[in-house]
């Protein structure tokens, strides 16, 4: 039996982290995060940018990138087997990859809503069972964190099918979290709205008035979303199905 005197040594993080739509914006912020704690990252998005690529040349042992398109389950296939060639087996997933809207639903075509829906909330569902094989084959507790947003708790207009597939990935997160039974721990981070190119579709007016009536007067920053993220992916954590927002009450 193990002394209670004795202060519980930490225990490290996921050591091997896959985030999808790493290459700007929160995804990038994340990716970089990760890397300086000592992670190992495979990070994808549709193109790698200069910065990504920076990264993964100031990292050469602990950082995979790729050009992948999310939709593409393929292509996201090999890109996870060259990964843990490379970095050794993926325990925990970050899904970040998504587009965003700007379109009255009655304006919104078919074909986009379908765009919407496969990138954001297919894709991701998608990519994560083909993870949780591998963690569950491969006898590892395993972390899952989703990136989704208000928008799935609070309405916003010109945003309905990106609402809804947001709101389908934190119903998805409670779900797997019961069905895994704690074998991979499923979690999900719900961002305010933030300077970003997705954002930047909504229009000054419209983030202006998010602004006002946020109680902290503030749109998020990604350097307050990093270190939910990096939480949720240690070892060391009882949390588990749930949908952590971070938005400074835009959403109550």
């Amino acid at each position: 039996m193990s002394d209670p005197t004795t202060p519980a040594q930490p225990v490290p993080p996921s050591s091997v982290v896959l985030v999808s739509g790493g290459s700007r914006g929160l995804g990038l912020a994340i990716v970089t995060d990760l890397l300086e704690s000592g992670l190992k990252v495979a990070a994808f998005a549709r193109t790698v940018t200069p910065e990504l690529a920076k990264l993964a040349d100031a990292h050469p042992e602990r950082a995979h990138v790729g050009s992948v398109d999310v939709t593409d389950l393929a292509a996201a296939q090999a890109f996870v087997r060259a990964a843990e060639e490379r970095l050794g087996p993926i325990d925990g997933v970050v899904n970040n990859a998504a587009v965003g809207q700007d379109s009255l639903h009655v304006h919104t075509a078919n074909a986009d809503i379908a765009r919407i829906i496969e990138t954001n909330l297919t894709a991701p569902l998608q990519l994560t069972r083909l993870a949780v094989r591998r963690m569950l084959t491969q006898g590892r507790r395993g972390r899952i964190v989703n990136i989704t947003s208000i928008c799935a708790q609070r309405g916003f207009p010109g945003l309905v099918a990106y609402s809804a597939t947001k709101g389908g990935m934190d119903a998805a997160t409670r779900s797997l979290a019961r069905e895994l039974g704690g074998r991979v721990l499923v979690n999900a981070v719900a961002p305010g709205f933030f300077a970003s190119e997705m954002s930047a579709v909504l229009g000054q007016t419209q983030l202006d008035q998010i602004v006002r009536r946020t109680p902290t007067g503030q749109l998020t920053e990604p350097a307050e979303v990093v270190p939910v993220v990096r939480l949720l992916l240690r070892d060391q954590t009882n949390i588990n199905g749930q949908v952590i927002v971070v938005d400074g009450a835009a959403s109550i």
